[in-house]
């Protein structure tokens, strides 16, 4: 066990291979090249970078043709990553009496995907006035339990909420947020939820970056549903 630790730890220290994780953390899955380019290394210095995180289980690979394609291995690798980013993000102090800060609009702080959720400032303030309108509330230290209010809520937009007891277990999860170190919502339901932000296009991503941009329809809908002013 302590020797798995080391060598995962290992993999995680080189700045080529971290700078490769974090591109990967959108849930995109990304060409060898590409990620290349990422790390500011040459095709076979990423390579070989590519070939230790497969081999420590960190991403997977798919080829078609002379072409291969990386992604992260699984969501606890994502929340792994996101952990550790907790422990090395700067935190942003309000002055006292003052109102929380909040991070600048079109910054990864403000707005960004997290593994195929939304995350951010906005994340945060989500996850929050959904407990606070009893439409969401904590089950445990890493999952959320979805009200019945709250499933007409999510349905009345167009998000399904699946009630089977196996989707419970992945429905709704708590995951603690590296810039605001509070927690907004994924899983299964997190995801959904981005992903009808996106369709409804309340939300558009910002090129090249994990960053994502709110749409003026996206202000309007998101203050009238939640209470959330955006500016």
């Amino acid at each position: 066990m302590n020797q798995n630790l080391s060598v995962t730890a290992g993999l995680l220290s080189d700045p080529g291979r971290a700078a490769i994780l974090l591109r990967l953390m959108s849930g995109m899955t990304v060409p060898a090249g590409e990620l290349a380019m990422t790390a500011n290394v040459t095709p076979q210095t990423a390579s070989g970078h590519l070939a230790k995180l497969v081999q420590g289980r960190l991403l997977r690979v798919e080829r078609q043709g002379r072409h291969r394609y990386y992604r992260l291995a699984s969501t606890e690798i994502a929340d792994a990553v996101e952990a550790l980013l907790v422990l090395t993000a700067p935190v942003r102090v309000a002055a006292v009496g003052a109102p929380s800060s909040r991070a600048e609009v079109g910054s990864l702080g403000h707005a960004r995907t997290c593994y195929g959720h939304l995350a951010g400032w906005l994340g945060v303030q989500i996850a929050e006035k959904l407990e606070e309108r009893g439409l969401i509330r904590e089950f445990s230290a890493k999952n959320y339990l979805v009200t019945a209010s709250g499933r007409e809520w999510f349905e009345a937009i167009g998000v399904e909420v699946p009630s089977s007891a196996a989707a419970q277990k992945k429905l709704a999860r708590r995951c603690l947020d590296w810039t605001e170190r509070r927690h907004h919502l994924a899983g299964t339901l997190g995801c959904a939820m981005y992903k009808r932000f996106r369709e409804l296009r309340w939300l558009a991503p910002i090129r090249d970056t994990r960053a994502l941009r709110v749409t003026l329809e996206g202000r309007t809908r998101v203050a009238k549903l939640l209470g959330i002013a955006l500016g």
